[in-house]
């Protein structure tokens, strides 16, 4: 048997394994030891303590990349939106003749079913299906059993092509909210580049955070966005009566865009470098009782 197909064979058996021990198992081969999670005490332990206990049915919808505009738009306004182009049950569905010269397909269940289409007349087509398909066909909860991202209806959207007049670089400015409060910042900076991905963090007031976490931080200066104290004050809204949400926003020529909720970054699952800092994580975060 091909290592591809016994891979495929060991992923579908892992789907019968309860949410508890597969978490578990998961969390012993990325730290070398089990998360305590009838006491847990760091972030990683408490993200995944909140996937076994915080079932909040809302939480599905607010992860569904098509219904959470719907509900952003009540909550903070419309204004905030990415205007959504279509929505499509299946690739072959899509009439490519209606939309504009560019724009982005995204999948509304899953992260990384996407596809950016800066100029249609050269958009490669068959690569794109084969993105977009891949990602249509899995449920995104058995990876790390994010429970919200089981029932979301896998479709295809198309969003409204956003780029910064002043900047190549599309940053991301994501806001760690625990408890309804934004306690630190990250940006998501050089996706294009051969280097890779930076990930840089910060406090409310734009200060540096020195550590890592998966991905190294940018040592060039990262100016605050325009609106920093505007998209803190609207993460807090839509963070409220949530244990933890990343709160995502683009901004773009000087407008707040926002991008989605994040229940559990990393799927709890992610190293900090230094350790301390899942501590300190942590106690910011107060579990339900």
């Amino acid at each position: 048997m091909g290592s591809s197909k016994l891979f495929k064979k060991i992923r579908y058996a892992m789907r019968f394994i309860p949410d508890s021990a597969y978490i578990q198992i998961n969390y012993f081969a990325r730290f070398k030891h089990f998360a305590h999670l009838k006491n847990p005490e760091t972030y990683n332990e408490k993200l995944n303590w909140l996937k076994l206990h915080d079932r909040n049915p809302l939480y599905t919808r607010l992860v569904d990349k098509y219904e959470v505009k719907d509900y952003v738009a009540n909550v903070i306004g419309s204004e905030y939106i990415i205007p959504t182009l279509g929505v499509w049950d299946h690739f072959d569905e899509i009439d490519f003749d209606e939309l504009p010269a560019q724009f982005a397909l995204k999948c509304t269940h899953d992260s990384g079913g996407l596809v950016i289409v800066e100029d249609k007349e050269k958009m490669d087509k068959k690569s794109a299906k084969k993105i977009i398909e891949s990602s249509l066909k899995h449920n995104f909860y058995y990876i790390g059993r994010e429970w919200p991202y089981k029932n979301v209806k896998p479709r295809i959207i198309a969003e409204q092509y956003i780029c910064d007049d002043q900047s190549d670089d599309l940053i991301d400015y994501k806001f760690m909210c625990f408890n309804g409060k934004v306690k630190s910042i990250f940006t998501c900076t050089d996706r294009h580049l051969e280097n890779g991905l930076k990930v840089t963090f910060f406090d409310r007031e734009w200060k540096k955070m020195r550590f890592e976490r998966r991905y190294p931080f940018d040592n060039k200066k990262i100016k605050a966005p325009k609106n920093l104290s505007k998209m803190i004050e609207l993460a807090e809204v839509l963070s409220s009566n949530i244990p933890f949400v990343r709160v995502d926003f683009y901004e773009i020529n000087e407008k707040i865009y926002f991008g989605e909720l994040t229940f559990y970054p990393g799927c709890g699952f992610e190293k900090f470098k230094p350790e301390k800092w899942d501590r300190i994580f942590g106690d910011w975060l107060e579990l339900p009782k």
